[in-house]
């Protein structure tokens, strides 16, 4: 059995998120949570890692996710950002259908019962 190298990381904030999105995916996707908050330390761990890889950021729509995410676009600035509509607010609580069309729309697989 040989191991296949993932070319795409999504980072998520928590636990929930990363559920969700594992849902609704229909490819090999690395998904990293931060947990809401990311030391200097470890994001440059972070970008070292992620060097020639696809990465996309998907936070959740508030205060803490935009922190989140201005952090990445002055330290990432190759990233994609993955936006969800800010009627939800956050990614965990999101449908399916609209977590699956923003994943799709960032050329992310995900499985078609969601669309």
């Amino acid at each position: 059995m040989s191991l296949v190298e993932v070319e795409k990381v999504l980072i998520v904030e928590g636990k929930s998120d990363k559920k969700k999105v594992l849902n609704v995916i229909n490819e090999p996707v690395e998904i990293i949570c931060t947990n809401g908050t990311i030391s200097m330390a470890k994001l440059d761990e972070l970008i070292d890692r992620l060097f020639l890889k696809d990465v996309y950021i998907l936070v959740d729509a508030d205060d803490a996710g935009d922190r989140l995410r201005k952090q990445f676009k002055r330290e990432l600035p190759e990233a994609s950002h993955i936006y969800i509509d800010r009627a939800y607010r956050e990614v965990a609580t999101a449908p399916d259908h609209h977590v699956a069309s923003v994943l799709l729309s960032a050329n992310i697989d995900v499985n078609a019962k969601y669309l």
